[in-house]
């Protein structure tokens, strides 16, 4: 089932949660709300379900109007971050809630509940806990039966908030990886919400990122990440330096380097933003009087595994860059960091390699 959503807007008292939101889903595709407290995802996501009204605009479910549709009348699975089990039901009786509860005419008799209950559990992995209650379940079991739940009346749209939010890391990460695995098997049009980046980028088809009730931008997890559309999403997905500088046709000075920006080459000294990944900083050791990039002091070095993170603080502050005199994140390789011999306290040359430049204030002619 596709969805549609056009010119969506919700207000909480003096508070917009929505603005004027256009969103297009294609039947079939699992999409990512993404942004973070308190942007309108999930007010987004509840009026889709119908749990929560617009104030104005419209929701088509393949190109019918279910603005004014009943939740119950929608189809739709829906799986909250706190799993919303029946404590005194069975892990089989959770499952088979919605079916019992069906209109009388519409309603399976026992021996179907009982196989597709059964079928469902299979498919989630856990049909050997079907007699067991919520308590004697682990956090990532009690999720997953959950999603049993809402499938068993065969939504015609799965939409999960936060779903595994409550978790801890290694459990949330297998989740995700069972979570695309299931939907490429099922292909229920699917839309879920998180702040977290990575679960986005990782188990999305596309991912939408929302920032104070509007969309910011919808692309393929490569597309939001090699191509931001706006400070905002460079800044929101991963690590990242923000340097303030001028652009000037083509080129951008920050902390004394120049960096290479031709797609502003109409640009006529102005102010510009330039965001570069701790990945994308080259280190080496400070030489006196060879500069060529950002001088600074190591003042932290986390090894972890394959990967070095560094903090550097810059040496002198630029009273043209109010950025200058925080932190530097800069990443490497862990081998290449043990053979730069870099002790803390030690003296570095931070040098982009590849920044992605914002100008603020320039209109073009």
């Amino acid at each position: 089932m596709s969805i549609e959503i056009r010119n969506v807007s919700k207000r909480f008292g003096d508070f917009r949660a929505l603005n004027n939101v256009n969103l297009d889903i294609a039947s079939g595709e699992l999409v990512a709300l993404l942004g973070p407290s308190g942007c309108g995802k999930t007010t987004l996501l509840r009026i889709i379900a119908g749990l929560e009204t617009a104030d104005a605009g419209n929701i088509l479910f393949s190109g019918e109007d279910t603005t004014d549709v009943h939740v119950r009348e929608r189809q739709v699975g829906f799986v909250f971050q706190h799993y919303a089990l029946f404590r005194h039901m069975t892990v089989f009786e959770n499952v088979a809630f919605g079916l019992r509860v069906k209109p009388r005419r519409e309603r399976p008799g026992e021996a179907q509940i009982k196989k597709k209950v059964l079928d469902l559990l299979k498919l989630v992995q856990l049909d050997w806990l079907a007699d067991r209650y919520p308590s004697q379940l682990s956090g990532g079991q009690r999720q997953r039966i959950a999603l049993a739940r809402a499938l068993a009346v065969e939504p015609k749209v799965l939409l999960l908030d936060e779903p595994f939010g409550a978790l801890d890391a290694k459990v949330r990460k297998e989740l995700r990886r069972w979570l695309r695995r299931l939907h490429d098997e099922l292909h229920v049009t699917s839309i879920f919400v998180t702040h977290d980046q990575e679960e986005a980028l990782e188990v999305a088809d596309r991912v939408v990122v929302i920032n104070k009730g509007q969309i910011e931008q919808v692309g393929s997890p490569q597309e939001v990440w090699d191509h931001p559309a706006s400070p905002f999403v460079y800044g929101f997905l991963g690590d990242v330096n923000l340097f303030h500088g001028r652009a000037h046709e083509g080129e951008v000075q920050v902390e004394g380097i120049r960096l290479h920006a031709p797609e502003h080459n109409l640009v006529q000294d102005s102010k510009a933003l330039a965001y570069v990944r701790p990945h994308d900083l080259a280190i080496t050791r400070h030489v006196p009087g060879v500069t060529s990039g950002i001088v600074a002091t190591l003042t932290r070095a986390i090894v972890v595994g394959p990967i070095a993170r560094l903090e550097l603080e810059p040496v002198e502050s630029n009273p043209d860059n109010p950025g200058s005199g925080t932190i530097i994140e800069a990443q490497l390789p862990a081998q290449q960091f043990r053979d730069l011999g870099l002790n803390e306290g030690d003296t570095v040359v931070a040098t982009p390699r590849k920044a992605r430049v914002f100008v603020e204030d320039w209109v073009s002619p």
